[in-house]
C-alpha cells in the first residue's frame, strides 16, 4: 500500500472566542463538545496511525458555515491535508462563498442534509435555490461531499439527472442498511447511484458494523459494494473524532476489514480514491 489517506477526520479548536461556535441547526454534537482535536493533535495522531494525508471535514455541528479554523488547519500544514468546507448553498451568494473558501486553499464542498444533530433527511438538497452551486460543481469539477440519509437519494438523483458531470462524495454510504444480507436490497437506492459514473462512496466504521449485523457479513457487503461500485469509487475515512475511537484503531479495523480484497483494491480504497476526488493532495 504506497500510502493512507483518511478523507473524513474533524478538527476542533478549544478557543471559542477566536473561533465561535454556531452548529448548523443551532445544535451542537456531543461528539464535537467531548472532543476538542486540534490540527497538531490530528497530525500526531496521523503520523502514530501511519497516516500520510487527509482531507479534514468541517465540523458542521460545531462551526456551522464558518470554516475559519478548517481554513488554519489546512493553512499549517499544507504538505499534508487539505479541506472539505460548507456554506449555506440556499442563500443567493452561495458560490461567492464557495470561491472565497476556495481562495483559502480549501478544495471541496460538504453539504450537511443529515447527521448527529439533524436526524431527519433534509428536503433542499435539490431545491431550485441550489442550482447555482450544482452548476458550478458540475462546471469545475468541484467535489461535493454529501452527509445524508437513504431518504435523500431520490433527491441527489434528481440533482445528478440534471448536473451530471458532478463529483460526488457519499459519507459513511448514505447510512444504508445492510442486515438482510445478499444481495442487500435494502441499500437498493445505493446501489442504483451508482449509474452515475461520478458517485464515489465513503466507507467507514459506521458502515463496517452495520455490515455484522443480521444475514450479512464483511466479506460479502465488501464483495457486494465493488461488484458494483468498484474499489476506485471507494475512499475510507476514519471520522475521528467523532467516531470516538483513537485514529490507530480506527485505522486498525479498516485494514483488517479489507483484509479479504486484494492488495490493489485496499490501496485504492485506502488512498488512491482520495487522491483522484482531492488531486490538491498529490502536491
Amino acid at each position: 500500500m504506497k500510502q493512507i489517506i483518511d478523507t473524513h477526520p474533524h478538527v476542533i479548536s478549544p478557543d471559542t472566542q477566536k473561533y465561535p461556535l454556531q452548529p448548523v441547526g443551532g445544535v451542537q454534537s456531543s461528539w464535537s463538545q467531548a472532543h476538542a482535536v486540534t490540527h497538531e493533535a490530528l497530525v500526531t495522531a496521523m503520523d502514530e496511525a501511519g497516516i500520510g494525508k487527509a482531507v479534514v471535514v468541517q465540523a458542521s455541528t460545531a462551526y456551522g458555515y464558518d470554516n475559519s479554523y478548517l481554513a488554519e488547519t489546512v493553512a499549517a500544514h499544507p504538505d499534508r491535508l487539505t479541506g472539505v468546507f460548507a456554506v449555506d448553498v440556499l442563500a443567493p451568494d452561495a458560490v461567492e462563498k464557495i470561491q472565497f473558501w476556495q481562495g483559502k486553499g480549501l478544495t471541496g464542498l460538504r453539504l450537511f442534509t443529515a447527521g448527529s444533530t439533524m436526524q431527519g433527511q433534509s428536503g433542499w438538497l435539490n431545491d431550485p435555490r441550489t442550482d447555482a452551486m450544482w452548476a458550478f460543481a458540475n462546471e469545475t469539477g468541484l467535489p461535493v461531499c454529501v452527509q445524508m440519509r437513504p431518504q435523500g437519494i431520490p433527491q441527489l438523483a434528481d440533482v445528478l439527472e440534471r448536473f451530471p458531470e458532478t463529483t460526488i462524495l457519499i459519507d459513511h454510504l448514505a447510512r444504508s442498511a445492510f442486515e438482510d444480507g445478499p444481495p442487500y436490497q435494502l441499500a437498493a437506492q445505493l446501489w442504483a447511484l451508482a449509474r452515475f459514473p461520478n458517485v464515489n462512496l465513503k466507507l467507514t466504521l459506521r458502515n463496517f458494523e452495520a455490515a455484522e449485523k443480521g444475514q450479512s457479513t464483511v466479506p460479502d457487503f465488501l464483495e457486494h459494494l465493488l461488484s458494483i461500485y468498484g474499489a476506485k469509487r471507494v475512499a475510507w475515512g476514519s471520522n475521528f473524532p467523532a467516531a470516538d475511537k483513537p485514529l490507530d484503531e480506527l485505522v486498525r479495523r479498516a485494514l483488517e476489514a479489507l483484509a479479504v480484497l486484494n492488495e490493489k483494491e485496499r490501496s485504492e480504497i485506502m488512498g488512491g480514491t482520495a487522491l483522484r476526488l482531492y488531486p490538491a493532495l498529490a502536491k
